[in-house]
Protein backbone atom coordinates (compact mmCIF):
# COMPACT_ATOMS: atom_id res chain seq x y z
CA UNK A 1 0.00 0.00 0.00
CA UNK A 2 1.31 3.44 -0.91
CA UNK A 3 1.58 5.76 2.07
CA UNK A 4 0.34 9.29 1.59
CA UNK A 5 2.70 11.98 2.77
CA UNK A 6 1.76 13.39 6.16
CA UNK A 7 0.83 16.74 4.59
CA UNK A 8 -1.33 15.17 1.90
CA UNK A 9 -2.95 12.83 4.39
CA UNK A 10 -3.77 15.75 6.68
CA UNK A 11 -5.37 17.62 3.75
CA UNK A 12 -7.24 14.51 2.61
CA UNK A 13 -8.62 13.58 6.03
CA UNK A 14 -8.45 17.08 7.54
CA UNK A 15 -6.65 15.76 10.60
CA UNK A 16 -8.99 12.84 11.35
CA UNK A 17 -7.74 10.68 14.20
CA UNK A 18 -6.90 6.99 13.90
CA UNK A 19 -10.03 6.28 15.96
CA UNK A 20 -12.23 8.18 13.47
CA UNK A 21 -10.61 6.32 10.57
CA UNK A 22 -11.24 2.99 12.29
CA UNK A 23 -14.88 3.91 12.91
CA UNK A 24 -15.26 4.90 9.24
CA UNK A 25 -13.95 1.48 8.17
CA UNK A 26 -16.56 -0.16 10.43
CA UNK A 27 -19.31 1.99 8.93
CA UNK A 28 -18.25 1.00 5.40
CA UNK A 29 -18.97 -2.61 6.38
CA UNK A 30 -22.38 -1.69 7.82
CA UNK A 31 -23.91 0.78 5.39
CA UNK A 32 -27.65 1.36 5.46
CA UNK A 33 -29.72 0.06 2.56
CA UNK A 34 -30.23 3.63 1.35
CA UNK A 35 -26.49 4.28 1.42
CA UNK A 36 -25.85 1.06 -0.51
CA UNK A 37 -28.44 2.07 -3.10
CA UNK A 38 -26.87 5.51 -3.65
CA UNK A 39 -23.36 4.04 -3.56
CA UNK A 40 -24.22 1.87 -6.57
CA UNK A 41 -24.81 5.12 -8.48
CA UNK A 42 -21.68 6.97 -7.30
CA UNK A 43 -18.99 4.29 -7.24
CA UNK A 44 -16.46 3.62 -9.99
CA UNK A 45 -16.48 7.24 -11.19
CA UNK A 46 -20.03 6.97 -12.54
CA UNK A 47 -20.84 10.56 -11.54
CA UNK A 48 -19.12 12.95 -13.94
CA UNK A 49 -15.98 10.77 -13.87
CA UNK A 50 -15.25 11.81 -10.28
CA UNK A 51 -14.10 9.54 -7.47
CA UNK A 52 -16.46 9.31 -4.53
CA UNK A 53 -15.48 7.68 -1.28
CA UNK A 54 -17.92 6.18 1.18
CA UNK A 55 -17.79 6.74 4.91
CA UNK A 56 -14.85 9.12 4.54
CA UNK A 57 -13.30 10.56 7.74
CA UNK A 58 -12.87 14.34 7.93
CA UNK A 59 -11.64 15.80 11.21
CA UNK A 60 -14.05 14.38 13.84
CA UNK A 61 -16.76 13.59 11.28
CA UNK A 62 -17.49 10.70 8.95
CA UNK A 63 -19.12 11.67 5.67
CA UNK A 64 -21.51 9.23 4.00
CA UNK A 65 -20.01 10.04 0.58
CA UNK A 66 -17.22 12.43 -0.31
CA UNK A 67 -15.60 13.66 -3.52
CA UNK A 68 -12.27 15.27 -2.66
CA UNK A 69 -11.73 16.73 -6.12
CA UNK A 70 -14.70 19.07 -5.77
CA UNK A 71 -14.92 18.90 -1.96
CA UNK A 72 -18.51 17.69 -1.93
CA UNK A 73 -20.10 15.66 0.85
CA UNK A 74 -23.36 13.81 0.24
CA UNK A 75 -25.30 12.77 3.32
CA UNK A 76 -28.22 10.33 3.49
CA UNK A 77 -30.35 11.09 6.53
CA UNK A 78 -32.69 8.71 8.33
CA UNK A 79 -35.61 9.68 10.56
CA UNK A 80 -33.39 10.56 13.53
CA UNK A 81 -32.23 13.62 11.60
CA UNK A 82 -35.73 15.09 11.99
CA UNK A 83 -35.40 15.61 15.75
CA UNK A 84 -34.62 19.18 16.92
CA UNK A 85 -31.36 18.15 18.62
CA UNK A 86 -30.13 16.24 15.58
CA UNK A 87 -31.11 19.09 13.24
CA UNK A 88 -29.03 21.47 15.35
CA UNK A 89 -26.10 19.02 15.36
CA UNK A 90 -26.36 18.65 11.56
CA UNK A 91 -26.40 22.43 11.08
CA UNK A 92 -23.30 22.82 13.26
CA UNK A 93 -21.60 19.93 11.48
CA UNK A 94 -22.35 21.50 8.09
CA UNK A 95 -20.92 24.80 9.32
CA UNK A 96 -17.71 23.08 10.45
CA UNK A 97 -17.39 21.21 7.15
CA UNK A 98 -17.99 24.45 5.22
CA UNK A 99 -15.06 25.93 7.17
CA UNK A 100 -12.89 23.20 5.56
CA UNK A 101 -14.23 24.26 2.16
CA UNK A 102 -16.55 21.24 1.92
CA UNK A 103 -20.06 21.67 0.52
CA UNK A 104 -22.71 19.40 2.04
CA UNK A 105 -25.78 18.04 0.24
CA UNK A 106 -28.38 16.26 2.36
CA UNK A 107 -31.02 13.82 1.20
CA UNK A 108 -33.52 11.82 3.19
CA UNK A 109 -33.79 8.06 2.99
CA UNK A 110 -37.12 8.62 1.23
CA UNK A 111 -35.44 10.86 -1.37
CA UNK A 112 -32.93 8.12 -2.14
CA UNK A 113 -35.52 5.33 -2.34
CA UNK A 114 -38.28 7.16 -4.18
CA UNK A 115 -36.59 9.97 -6.11
CA UNK A 116 -33.15 8.66 -7.08
CA UNK A 117 -33.15 10.42 -10.47
CA UNK A 118 -33.77 13.76 -8.75
CA UNK A 119 -31.09 13.05 -6.16
CA UNK A 120 -28.55 12.27 -8.89
CA UNK A 121 -29.54 15.39 -10.85
CA UNK A 122 -29.03 17.55 -7.75
CA UNK A 123 -25.63 16.00 -7.10
CA UNK A 124 -24.61 16.50 -10.73
CA UNK A 125 -25.80 20.11 -10.70
CA UNK A 126 -23.82 20.83 -7.53
CA UNK A 127 -20.70 19.22 -8.98
CA UNK A 128 -20.99 21.39 -12.08
CA UNK A 129 -21.37 24.49 -9.92
CA UNK A 130 -18.39 23.60 -7.74
CA UNK A 131 -16.17 22.74 -10.69
CA UNK A 132 -17.10 26.01 -12.46
CA UNK A 133 -16.33 27.97 -9.28
CA UNK A 134 -12.98 26.18 -9.11
CA UNK A 135 -12.09 27.35 -12.64
CA UNK A 136 -12.77 31.02 -11.85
Amino acid sequence: MVRLSDTHEHEFYFGASAETKTRAAELRKNMTNEEKYLWRQLRNRQMKGLKFRRQHPVDIFILDFYCHECRLAVEVDGEIHQTPDQKEWDENRTFELNEFGITVLRFTNEDVWNHMKDVLKQIEKEIERLMNDKKE
